[in-house]
């Protein structure tokens, strides 16, 4: 099961307290208490796996070491380790406590999320000539700390949606290496599933149904991943009875949820064509014209019809090159 939204505990690592030393054998020789060590920091790094997150299912506070206290003989104590954790590209880091948001773009991109606390000063650095001998010490400051939300977003070139069973797992698993569960029935695909088409990266985004964007069936939990992707493939499969009314119904959803997800480039599928008669796949066809967008007929077991697909594809690249 694919975990895209969590929310955890933050905590970066106390400052240990200043050293109150003394040198052992003439204690008018001075202090030698050294300086704390600072708390460990917490950052979070960018990686390609989809499934990062769920290492946070269980585990909810993220706890960085404290630095040491300092020490005799004028020597610091250790810094805290730090703590890196693994999160998927596309994820979006929400600070509960601040209201401000930091994101994850890249593989190997890596953002300090909390500051440890500064070690403290030890008595040797309160000396003076009115007092060689004090006793003063500082405290550490303590570790940054505040919950966080972290929300997967997909980041793809290419998005397949449309009606559960619609034939956006067939077509993905056709086009890339993918391997997407197919079945003839309803919310086979559970989590989105990517492959890669060359350059481009195609995302298999859970089937959507009237009422998802106010969380019915699958609900909002999938259509986050259809905001970061470039261009819809809108697949509505032949063996509909109104395809009209099921292209309308996604397309509602999507407006519901976020209008600027219709400024998207859409390409309609009318899929497994190879399962109706040719008279009523042309009824059809012309039916979904009336969308006012162009409509192609496609089938998995059609290679002329999966070719046209490639095309659109190859040109994509070609722009994404450019």
């Amino acid at each position: 099961m694919l975990i895209d939204d969590v929310t955890i505990k933050v905590q970066a690592g106390h400052g240990g307290k200043g050293g109150v030393y003394f040198n052992s054998n003439l204690m008018s020789l001075g202090p030698t208490g050294g300086r704390g060590g600072n708390g460990g920091n917490v950052y979070v790094e960018g990686v390609s796996d989809l499934g990062a997150l769920r290492q946070f299912r269980y585990k909810k506070e993220i706890l960085a070491d404290d630095g040491e206290n300092g020490k005799k003989k004028l020597n610091d104590g250790t810094a805290g380790e730090d703590i890196i954790l693994k999160i998927p590209v596309g994820t979006v880091l929400h600070n509960l406590d601040v209201g401000k948001d930091k994101e994850i773009t890249k593989v190997g991109e890596k953002i300090l999320i909390a500051v440890g606390g500064f070690g403290g000063h030890g008595n040797y650095h309160f000396r003076s000539g009115k007092n060689t001998s004090p006793r003063q010490f500082q405290p550490g400051l303590p570790g940054e700390a505040f919950t966080m939300r972290m929300e997967l977003k997909l980041i793809a070139d290419v998005g397949l949606i449309g009606y559960p069973n619609a034939g956006k797992s067939s077509l993905l698993n056709e086009l890339t290496a993918a391997k997407s569960k197919v079945a003839n029935y309803p919310f086979t695909t559970l989590e989105p599933n990517l492959g890669v088409y060359y350059d481009l990266v195609l995302a298999d985004i859970p089937g959507l149904i009237e009422g998802a964007s106010s969380g019915k069936g699958l609900g909002i939990k999938f259509l986050r991943h259809i905001e970061r992707t470039k261009i819809l493939f809108h697949l509505i499969s032949s063996e509909s009875d109104d395809p009209l009314k099921d292209y309308y119904a996604v397309i509602k959803e999507l407006m519901t949820y976020n209008e600027e997800l219709l400024k998207k480039p859409e390409y309609i599928f009318l899929a497994k064509s190879d399962l109706v008669s040719e008279k009523v796949l042309k009824e059809k066809m012309m039916e979904l014209k009336k969308s006012g967008k162009p409509v192609k007929a496609i089938s998995i077991h059609d290679s002329q019809s999966l070719d046209e697909v490639k095309k659109i594809l190859n040109k994509l690249i070609k722009e994404k090159g450019a």
